[in-house]
């Protein structure tokens, strides 16, 4: 996990540090070419097919490179299917496009550019979609791709990415293979979606943050173990609106969509902090042993 936590490290600093947008360079016109190649099935089968034979080639780059040349270039390999599983779109240039957007109809436009996947209807210019958009992409455009880089290398990272690629298909997909494959990407939120309400009980208002997530799970219907990461938004508003009261912002309001898309940007980023702190100890644990 070490070379994992270094190659993230690198990606993380340089695109913090020059925001700018890498879309045209995460193409994968290759992988819906080959999704339409399994056009013989459909369902889950044709959605794990379409997904095993990348994420096992890259499996198999990524070892032996690894095992057989040096660990300088399985660090290289890791750093670039990083800087191609994230996104697609920048998160950070997403985010400043809408707090330093002056005019109010660009900030509009801006704001729609949040939304990693098709959701269903375009979401309202309020505090909590905003918020609840912001959180959302920073899961499926940061947090998601690096869970599974940590736990699984960079196959771990390219098969989230291509789940997700799958799911947002609209053209092309039958319909029980686009609900499956949503079905499975929902899926593989779900645990780095409740490390990430750990991590904001730990830097936000714990208890806020704790009710909103049972609030959510208990309503009528809901199952602590239901696949389905919505419960992110309704607990980092709580942590939102909890901070801005605290003094994050002493003179702004919880209703103002800008002030609370700030305050969530923060919120991930100290989020994000617990995130590398964790897997450094965990790094430091193993040399230890």
């Amino acid at each position: 996990m070490a070379l994992e936590l270094v190659a993230a490290l690198i990606v993380l600093l340089v695109l913090l540090a020059w925001p700018g947008n890498m879309e045209g360079m995460r193409q994968f016109g290759w992988y819906r070419a080959w999704l339409g190649v399994l056009d013989f099935t459909e369902g889950g089968g044709r959605v794990a097919l379409a997904l095993v034979l990348p994420v096992l080639v890259c499996a198999l780059v990524a070892h032996f490179i690894q095992g057989w040349i040096y660990t300088l270039a399985g660090l290289a390999f890791a750093i670039l299917m990083l800087f191609y599983t994230f996104g697609p779109r920048e998160l950070e240039s997403d985010f400043e496009a809408v707090l330093e957007e002056e005019d109010a109809a660009a900030r509009v436009v801006a704001a729609a550019r949040l939304r990693s996947v098709p959701d269903g209807a375009p979401r309202a210019f309020t505090a909590p979609e905003l918020v609840e958009a912001g959180v959302t992409a920073s899961l499926r455009r940061r947090f998601g791709v690096l869970f599974w880089f940590f736990l699984l290398g960079p196959a771990g990272a390219l098969g989230y990415r291509l789940a997700w690629v799958t799911a947002a298909m609209d053209a092309g997909l039958d319909p029980r293979t686009r609900h499956a494959a949503r079905r499975f990407a929902l899926a593989l939120d779900w645990i780095p979606a409740h490390l990430m309400v750990l991590a904001m009980a730990l830097v936000s208002d714990f208890d806020a943050v704790l009710g909103a997530w049972r609030a959510w799970h208990g309503q009528p219907g809901r199952s602590g173990w239901e696949f389905d990461p919505d419960f992110l938004g309704a607990v980092a508003r709580s942590g939102v609106d909890a901070d801005i009261r605290a003094g994050d912002g002493p003179t702004l309001s919880t209703l103002d969509p800008v002030a609370e898309l700030a305050d969530a940007r923060r919120l991930m980023q100290r989020v994000l902090i617990v995130w590398l702190a964790v897997v450094a100890l965990i790094v430091l644990a193993g040399w230890i042993a």
